[in-house]
């Protein structure tokens, strides 16, 4: 406890973290480091976290947020009691507090206080706030954190910064933008915020058959021609996309040995196709295969030895400044 208390709280975090009384303490956090962007999230036990003058060596800002039940946040003189799905921003130059109860999920980050600030007309009168959990802005940015937080979606540096900007400008209009910082956030953030909601809708529901445009605008509050739009501007359309993603499903099962019992049609219909020939049409035309052939092929890549390959584990962390 100690050794955790130290390392990932003072050395880590920059947080004294009390844990609070409990049967059994736990802590599971995963951080990212992004340029202009320290991403964090995880579950815990209960816990009292505090910025303490010692602890201060930055003017970050830190917002949180979470499915919590009874949580606390203090600064300023500002002392706030919080519901399942509120956020808050915070000063990392000044002394604070913050307690989680036991079972608490969260997700934190930190950014520039300069990246903001432009944005924002009077930072100081937000931080200490609440955030309400039904704040259009607020949803549009935790659903964005996923993708953010996903490495393979973001496997590039021009990727990773454009999504910094994008959470940068939903954060300032989660916390009150000028007229002027919101519309270019409109153009950045927002849009972005919600092709990656409709993607994501897209995604939990291939199987479905109502991903019409019509149905995902009539989803998420927004007109078809809204949509056609977003998916426009990645030079492709929506249509397009979960025909796409709903071959990439199948060929996944096609060539994962724990399907082989499923027909070829019953792996179709379970991406979503309703046409059996369509299904074939499109299959062969991305993946230069049939269905079958490509499931055979993977029977016999399997069935040949693997090359012996020496694993080791990298230290994503070693020599980064998770907050950089």
């Amino acid at each position: 406890m100690a050794a955790w208390r130290d390392i990932f709280g003072r050395s880590i975090v920059k947080l004294d973290v009390e844990p609070l009384p409990t049967r059994r303490f736990y802590s599971d956090t995963t951080l990212r480091p992004l340029p202009g962007l320290g991403l964090m999230h995880g579950a815990c036990s209960g816990a009292r976290l505090s910025l303490t003058k010692d602890l201060i060596d930055n003017d970050d800002l830190a917002f949180a947020t979470g499915p919590i039940k009874g949580w606390a946040a203090s600064q300023r003189g500002r002392d706030l009691v919080l519901s399942p799905g509120d956020a808050v921003l915070m000063s990392n130059a000044e002394v604070a507090a913050m307690v989680l109860p036991s079972g608490a999920r969260f997700t934190t980050f930190r950014v520039p206080v300069t990246a903001i600030a432009p944005l924002v007309p009077d930072i100081g009168a937000v931080i200490g706030r609440r955030i309400p959990a039904d704040s259009a802005a607020l949803r549009l940015l935790i659903r964005y954190l996923g993708i953010v937080n996903d490495e393979h979606a973001l496997a590039t540096p021009e990727l990773q910064r454009l999504a910094v900007t994008h959470v940068h400008d939903l954060l300032a209009v989660a916390l009150g933008a000028t007229r002027d910082a919101a519309e270019i956030a409109r153009d950045r953030g927002l849009r972005a915020a919600r092709l990656n909601a409709i993607k994501a809708d897209i995604l939990d529901h291939l199987h479905r058959e109502d991903l019409a445009v019509t149905a995902l605008a009539r989803r998420h509050g927004v007109t078809p021609r809204y949509v056609q739009i977003l998916f426009e501007a990645e030079g492709t359309t929506s249509s397009e996309f979960v025909r796409g993603r709903r071959l990439a499903h199948a060929h996944r099962v096609l060539t994962d040995l724990r399907h082989a019992d499923r027909s070829v049609t019953d792996i179709a219909y379970g991406a979503g196709f309703g046409d059996l020939s369509h299904f074939n049409h499109a299959f062969r035309r991305l993946y230069g295969a049939s269905p079958s052939d490509v499931r055979a092929g993977a029977s016999r890549n399997e069935a040949m030895p693997a090359p012996g390959l020496a694993s080791k584990r990298r230290n994503l962390w070693a020599g980064h400044d998770i907050f950089s």
